[in-house]
């Protein structure tokens, strides 16, 4: 059977562009190639039914990366750390190929681990097994809380050894597939700036729009236009990462994406607690990138990428964008809380006071943030809405709770007996019934690391994308 991953539509999109933006590469040669992963829900995304895709097919495309068109190392730079970076670029990855969606909307199939560029630098351009197991379950729970992220399309283990210095080593390589909606970030507008090149800030905008932005494009202030829905795209992503309690770790300006896509998970990690300086990235020695300073990073670095931005669209402008990125931040995150509680709709004076006695019953009683929505959503039922006692009953006294059983049983009274069932199934829709903090994450990792034991890898994720 021919492979269906060669038959895809292929579209030319970033190819197109021309050389002052990628570099056309070659793939590493690996001695090994086992699929640990596919992601037969992408599949279904490509109109591809999973029946007719064997993992030989996975393999030749996304391994031995048989191909019917370039494969392109991205250029860009960014801020890391606050420390402006102009030797960045795809170390380790490339664009395979754009194709589009059953949705018509265009997508990448991006690779991490599939060998050297132009922009390694020392580096050797693998990606370690444990951080392609690590990507695959950060995208998988991340789509699975509803945050707007990419998903890994594939993981091939590859057969080499690799040194870290983060890892035990030699530890295991892996090759990984990024299905995103793009894999332009911001550092790849702030690279053209470095070079003074507002012709192709221009011809990237236009392309940008074009694609991403597409009911802007006859639009005479399109690019002012495109810059204020992009900072409403970060400000919900945000809010998203927020409201789920997670930490992305490493928010540098290559690491947020042009669609306001969440992407490109590395150190992350889900906080146990809440905890707004709990940090995720061990080399976050200061915690800038904390959970709690995400929202704040997100507005600063929307504020960076105004400096590339301002060669072709008015200083004013721009600003005008950034000024609702609080509000919209505020109003995402007191929605995503209130749906995370099961309710639709409350008005905001009223959500603000439950969402504010709501963190202070996690904080101040250091209750596991996550096991908090799974106790909602096991415990609902319509007893609850009796009398405020029959809130999650077994519950030990504790700080808060019985305001906090007050304020819920208040809004649970506006509600009819239909409605009820709606906020069951809200509380099963915004919160899956695991969430992989670390020890979830150790506890697969080291059956694999041992026995090669891939059973919990594969349980834990069905439970992750369980109903």
């Amino acid at each position: 059977m021919s492979n269906p991953f060669l038959h895809l539509d292929y579209e030319p999109a970033f190819e197109a562009l021309g050389g002052d933006y990628s570099d056309v590469v070659a793939a590493s040669e690996f001695p090994l190639h086992i699929l640990r992963f596919r992601n037969d829900a992408v599949l279904t995304q490509l109109g591809l039914n999973p029946e007719t895709v064997t993992d030989e097919h996975c393999i030749e495309a996304f391994g031995k990366f048989e191909t019917v068109q370039p494969l392109l190392a991205m250029r860009y730079h960014g801020y890391q750390f606050g420390e402006y970076n102009p030797y960045l670029g795809d170390g380790r990855g490339f664009l395979y190929g754009q194709v589009r969606g059953i949705d018509g909307e265009l997508y990448d199939f991006g690779t991490k681990g599939s060998g050297r560029t132009p922009y390694s630098r020392n580096a050797d351009g693998r990606l370690t097994l444990k951080g392609g197991v690590r990507e695959v379950l950060a995208a998988e729970m991340l789509h699975r809380m509803k945050v707007r992220t990419s998903r890994c399309l594939s993981l091939i283990e590859t057969g080499e050894q690799l040194w870290r210095g983060d890892e035990p080593s030699p530890t295991r390589s892996s090759v990984m597939v990024r299905f995103s909606r793009s894999h332009i970030r911001f550092g790849t507008f702030e690279r053209l700036h470095y070079f003074k090149r507002p012709d192709l800030i221009e011809k990237l905008l236009d392309h940008v729009i074009t694609y991403y932005y597409s009911n802007l494009t006859s639009e005479r202030d399109r690019y002012a236009l495109f810059y204020a829905e992009l900072v409403k795209r970060v400000a919900e992503l945000a809010a998203q990462w927020m409201a789920s309690g997670f930490c992305h770790g490493v928010l540098n300006t290559d690491n947020l994406s042009i669609t306001g896509e969440s992407f490109d998970y590395g150190p992350y990690a889900f906080m146990p607690h809440y905890n707004l300086r709990f940090t995720a990235a061990y080399f976050d020695y200061g915690g800038l990138y904390c959970y709690g300073n995400q929202p704040f990073v997100c507005e600063g670095n929307l504020e960076l990428l105004q400096k590339p931005l301002s060669l072709v669209i008015p200083s004013e402008d721009l600003q005008a964008g950034l000024t609702l990125f609080q509000q919209y931040y505020r109003d995402f995150y007191r929605q995503r809380m209130i749906n995370r509680l099961g309710f639709s709709q409350i008005p905001t004076p009223e959500a603000e006071e439950l969402l504010q006695i709501t963190i202070n019953l996690l904080k101040d009683n250091l209750i596991h943030y996550h096991d908090f929505f799974i106790q909602l959503r096991e415990q609902f039922c319509e007893q609850w809405q009796d009398e405020p006692q029959n809130i999650l009953k077994d519950a030990e006294p504790m700080q808060h709770l019985d305001r906090w059983r007050q304020l819920y049983y208040h809004h649970l009274q506006t509600l009819s007996y239909p409605e009820l069932d709606e906020i069951k199934q809200r509380l099963k829709d915004y919160n899956p019934q695991v969430v992989i903090v670390r020890p979830e994450i150790e506890a697969i990792w080291e059956p694999i690391t041992v026995e090669d034991n891939w059973q919990p890898f594969y349980q834990l994720l069905d439970k992750i994308k369980a109903e």
